[in-house]
């Protein structure tokens, strides 16, 4: 407990992952890790395409995710460097297939972010969103991807974003985003600010998840997936039925959860 305790700030996390619906995969494409311990989560979303030629591309987002979790441990340092991590997780990953990959760490006053692709990450402050990461696209609906025959950790984009105690955030793949607009994320965030309730992690991750999961099913309608398509020059109404991954994070002193 030695490293979390010299911490001036730390996350209080809480996850959910609701995979889409399919007999083949069970488990879904999207992967992802919690590490309380070193401050630091992970999110990978693994490129379905890939089925096209049997391979299951969720193995791969599972794998890199687990060497992710085996090169934390094997640094062992007070300071996580997320770069390193991805890249030493991309060497030992081995698997065929490809996906996405965000990693981020609290280091103090400041989140360090490594992101591959279009999973990502909304920091809100008092309840109003305040941040929103990028994506990475090579066109509509093709994210960058780590993968032997894909990206490699060279395109990734790093981010340094600072953080105040009562920051919330959400972090989660594009099963989240493409299906929940940042505003109605924020609505959530807002209310349960207002009435004074404790802020449960766990809790919004799961509101979260299922929220998108029920957008996810809408047939007709407006959607952040939809309006992208839009801008692109596509027609697509509703949802996008995915896999779905949510993290969620409460920036907190330490003595508030050790």
């Amino acid at each position: 407990m030695k490293i979390l305790t010299e911490r001036s700030l730390m996350m209080d996390l809480g996850s959910f992952y609701i995979p889409k619906k399919s007999k083949s995969k069970p488990r879904g494409d999207d992967a992802y890790f919690v590490c309380k311990h070193h401050q630091t989560i992970g999110l990978a979303d693994g490129v379905a395409s890939w089925a096209k030629k049997g391979i299951d591309a969720g193995e791969y987002a599972r794998q890199l995710m687990d060497n992710c979790l085996t090169a934390l441990y094997a640094e062992n340092k007070k300071i996580v460097d997320p770069k390193m991590v991805l890249e030493e997780a991309y060497l030992n990953t081995e698997v065929k297939g490809s996906s996405t990959a965000c990693i981020i760490t609290l280091t103090n006053e400041y989140l360090h972010v490594v992101n591959v692709g279009d999973s990502g990450f909304l920091l809100f402050r008092d309840g109003d969103l305040i941040y929103k990461s990028p994506t990475q696209q090579h066109y509509f609906n093709s994210p960058y991807q780590l993968g032997k025959k894909s990206d490699d950790p060279s395109v990734a984009e790093e981010l340094t974003i600072g953080v105040k105690a009562g920051d919330v955030m959400v972090a989660g793949t594009d099963g989240l985003f493409d299906n929940v607009f940042a505003s109605e994320i924020e609505d959530v965030i807002k209310v349960v600010c207002k009435k004074g309730s404790c802020l449960e992690p766990q809790v919004l991750a799961r509101s979260f998840a299922k929220l998108a999961r029920k957008n996810s099913r809408v047939k007709d309608g407006d959607s952040p997936y939809s309006r992208a398509a839009m801008i692109e020059g596509y027609l697509k109404n509703g949802g996008k039925p995915d896999d779905i991954t949510v993290v969620v994070a409460r920036i907190v002193p330490p003595m508030e959860i050790l």
